[in-house]
């Protein structure tokens, strides 16, 4: 238990509190059993490691602050060290990278029935089913799915300036009200735009774009090596081949889906390329639009493909085309609180069921949405709505 103290007091004394998230508020840390799912890169850690630094503080004693594929837990298990912490007069345990431990979901119930008093807050990959890990444990959890940055949050920790949180419905009833707020702060929303879609998702930029994009492939090729052959069944084998899909649905989004031609491209049954893909979405590879959500099954066709977020993209694709990423910024952001559909003829995105977005350019006309009610263009390069053309960025306010 010494090491483990050891490694609480480093870890904590260590975080940056320079940036740090709207999301520990949402968090009812307080609650028996918590779970922050998220992608490899968002956040999950830091957070964690910042709300004890606030709570407890940086030495060890209520709390106790664990990397769960540490070496100690070769010998020793979680149950043990557990019940040893709980006599000591622990209170609040932290298991980070969960699912880097064998039978966590079991141990962690059965700590839960041992110890109700003793309150656990665990973090995993996006891939870990906490709801479906275990019938008992999915009853008991609270879970939160953590996401990158926001144009919104990167305006505040990069830039200073401190935004609200919109709503889409606020952005889409009163634009102008929304834009004079951004405008009030002094703020070149376009300007810091146009740097958010190049390195503004990850909460790990520091200044270098070449080590940005650097760590992005990394983290890229650790959920292809790690994380999808751990959960999602894929034989190390092919890893290469999930590699190679990525790097061409870059280069070619938003891509108009032929399943045909990948499974020709990557040597592989149709049946299969659509489990990779499904599985690519789950692991926030990939967003994968259909065109009825509603109707969607198991082993249906995606009737679009984007990458999951601009800055992902932009370290991916050998040449990066300004419609896709536009789009793709639109996809990533919207996703998080709201449904989207594929247009098909009508828009380029349906939302909630009542909303039809067209993205583009600063020209981008309402001739493909003219005749629909509740549709909306939404332009690059403009920072002031021009009726019902909004300018892009005005979606990456929403949280």
């Amino acid at each position: 238990m010494e090491s483990l103290f050891k490694k609480h007091q480093l870890f904590i004394s260590q975080v940056n509190m320079d940036i740090v998230r709207d999301t520990i508020h949402k968090v009812s840390w307080n609650k028996p059993l918590v779970g922050i799912r998220g992608s490899r890169g968002v956040g999950k850690t830091t957070m964690i490691r910042q709300y004890i630094r606030q709570t407890y503080g940086i030495k060890p004693g209520e709390a106790l602050y664990c990397v769960m594929d540490s070496m100690y837990f070769t010998q020793n298990s979680l149950l043990d060290m557990a019940e040893r912490f709980h006599l000591m007069g622990g209170k609040h345990l932290f298991l980070d990278e969960v699912h880097k431990y064998e039978n966590w979901s079991k141990e962690i119930k059965e700590l839960n029935d041992l110890y109700p008093n003793l309150k656990i807050t665990f973090s995993g990959s996006s891939l870990i089913q906490i709801l479906n890990a275990d019938a008992d444990l999915s009853r008991r959890v609270l879970s939160y799915d953590m996401e990158g940055l926001s144009f919104r949050e990167f305006v505040r920790f990069y830039h200073g300036k401190e935004l609200p949180i919109w709503t889409l419905e606020q952005v889409l009833e009163d634009p102008d009200a929304v834009c004079d707020t951004v405008k009030s702060l002094n703020c070149e929303p376009q300007k810091l735009f146009e740097e958010y879609l190049q390195v503004g998702y990850y909460p790990f930029y520091d200044g270098n774009e070449m080590e940005y994009y650097s760590r992005i492939e990394n983290v890229v090729q650790f959920i292809i090596d790690q994380e999808m052959t751990q959960f999602c069944g894929v034989d190390p084998a092919y890893t290469r081949k999930i590699k190679a899909l990525v790097m061409y649905l870059a280069d070619n989004t938003p891509y108009e889906v032929n399943i045909a031609k990948l499974a020709s491209y990557l040597e592989l049954n149709k049946h299969t390329v659509l489990a990779y893909l499904a599985s690519m979405n789950r692991a926030e590879l990939i967003n994968l639009l259909y065109s009825d959500n509603k109707s969607v099954t198991k082993m249906q066709k995606p009737d679009k493909i984007y990458i999951h977020n601009p800055n992902m993209l932009c370290a991916l694709a050998k040449t990066v085309n300004i419609g896709t990423l536009r789009e793709c910024f639109v996809v990533n952001q919207l996703r998080v609180n709201h449904e989207i559909e594929y247009g098909k003829t009508q828009g380029d995105f349906k939302v909630d069921g009542k909303w039809t977005f067209e993205v583009g350019g600063a020209d981008k006309s309402f001739d493909q949405i003219a005749d629909i009610p509740n549709s909306f263009v939404l332009a690059d390069s403009i920072e002031f709505p021009i009726g019902k053309k909004l300018p892009l960025w005005i979606v990456g306010l929403l949280y």
